[in-house]
């Protein structure tokens, strides 16, 4: 037999060993310490330094976006983080991080074989990179959005140790798995639910049906009916304005060539048997679509296709993909195409793919990298703004267990079991950091909206 190569796997209790043995150079104490570099960067100026590279009639309404609360900064300001993140205490466990792992970038969505699951749902920023960047930014996120709910300073601190305490069982446990139940398992709704239903009263789950049942609801029939009309030359997307536009003429040729031109292009990065069912679908329309916090700005479309009818549907989300805000970070792991890296980290961190993800190199002025994916397709998310202490630390323990089994999936568990340890000295640092880095993103969040309302900031 040619092509392999025979190797004896290394035990796990070695692996464990080597990831304990990082404790002398990055002891998990060190985590906790947050103190501002003397050369950290302005947060005004890496917001304005990513604006320069997105559509510039859009930018105010990036702002207007981040600037609700701390917590709406927070999401838009991951490559704030990202610096801060890298210029800190880091391991060499390396995993195939989200890069922008805040609570809000969870939820819902229907796998392949049409079952709802609930796991990461957001990967422009996916790179590897060190395990516990990930886990830093879902920890400070539940504290950030715990303090904007009005919880007291106890519950914020208590949802961020529901995150790490269960990030670190879920990554013990993992350790001990073969390597196909680790890439299997996935949170199914109907299981979660059920747990769910046995801890809370009926009374208390009624804004979390509602987000299955509208989970449900999203189906593409569904969809062309919320987006799309039938006009004398078929169907074309409505216009919400500012969020969903037609481009003018120019540009709504330009992106209709772009789709046209680079269609085949995308078409190659699916399956075989994805390619033939996406080509029983024709081009229809196309359209801006504004979408989140942090990627307001970027080059955002919606395209309609359809089947043998008009009540057969197909639309897909087609998304500027640009440099991580992770890699001036990490070493020794390039991206030829943008888009290519956040679908094959998508593929490798979630459970179950959107089975339509691909991506595609725009050509002429629309030369950007770009991935493709189903718009709204069983996708739902829950309302942070909304949740009450004992609900929120629920949901940090089930987003820290698809964090942890999208890293152990892409990383050595043994190795970040071992480096974590049985106790909770690694969840305290953690808890710690978070504590004090929403004291930092208060302070950024000031001073960005300081600067653009033209007030002075004591920042």
């Amino acid at each position: 037999m040619t092509g392999l190569a025979y190797a004896q796997p290394i035990p796990a209790a070695e692996r464990r060993a080597a990831g304990k043995r990082q404790r002398t150079s990055v002891p998990r104490t060190s985590h906790a310490r947050w103190e501002p570099a003397a050369d950290r960067p302005d947060p005004v100026v890496v917001l304005e330094q990513q604006n320069s590279l997105r559509v510039p009639d859009l930018v105010p309404l990036r702002y207007e976006r981040m600037l609700v609360s701390p917590f709406t900064f927070l999401r838009g300001s991951a490559g704030i983080m990202a610096w801060d993140l890298g210029n800190g205490p880091r391991t060499d466990l390396m995993v195939e991080a989200c890069g922008d792992a805040h609570l809000a970038n969870f939820g819902l969505f229907a796998a392949p074989d049409r079952r709802l699951v609930f796991d990461l749902n957001d990967f422009d920023e996916v790179h590897r990179a060190p395990f516990e960047w990930d886990i830093k930014r879902l920890a400070s996120s539940l504290v950030v959005a715990a303090f904007d709910n009005g919880h007291t300073p106890e519950d914020a601190r208590s949802a961020a140790r529901s995150a790490v305490q269960s990030y670190c069982e879920t990554m013990r446990r993992a350790a001990g798995m073969t390597a196909l139940d680790i890439w299997y398992a996935r949170i199914e709704v109907e299981a979660a639910f059920a747990q769910l239903r046995s801890e809370f009263k009926k009374s208390q789950l009624g804004a979390a049906e509602a987000v299955l049942a509208k989970a449900e609801r999203r189906t593409q029939l569904g969809t062309l009916k919320r987006f799309a009309q039938q006009t004398e030359v078929g169907l074309r997307i409505k216009e919400e304005p500012p969020l969903i536009v037609r481009l003018p003429y120019e540009r709504q040729a330009e992106a209709t060539r772009l789709l046209t031109d680079a269609f085949e292009d995308y078409l190659e990065t699916l399956a075989p048997d994805r390619r033939q069912l996406v080509r029983r679908y024709s081009f229809q329309d196309i359209a801006r679509k504004v979408v989140g916090v942090g990627s307001v700005g970027t080059m955002s479309l919606m395209a309609l296709f359809v089947g043998d009818t008009p009540n057969d549907p197909l639309f897909l989300q087609i998304k500027e993909a640009q440099r991580s805000v992770l890699a001036p970070f990490v070493r020794d792991h390039h991206y030829p195409d943008q888009g290519q890296r956040v679908v094959e980290g998508q593929r490798m961190i979630q459970s179950a793919s959107d089975p339509f993800l691909g991506w595609f190199t725009g050509t002429g002025p629309l030369g950007r990298n770009f991935y493709v994916r189903q718009l709204r397709d069983k996708k739902g998310g829950f309302d942070i703004a909304t949740m009450r202490p004992k609900g929120m630390r629920v949901y940090a323990r089930l987003c820290a267990v698809a964090l942890a089994r999208a890293h152990a999936r892409t990383g050595d568990p043994a190795a970040i079991a071992g480096y974590l340890g049985s106790g909770t000295t690694f969840e305290d640092a953690i808890v710690e950091w978070a504590v004090g880095y929403e004291k930092v993103n208060r302070a950024d969040y000031e001073r960005v909206k300081a600067s653009r309302s033209g007030a002075p900031s004591d920042a």
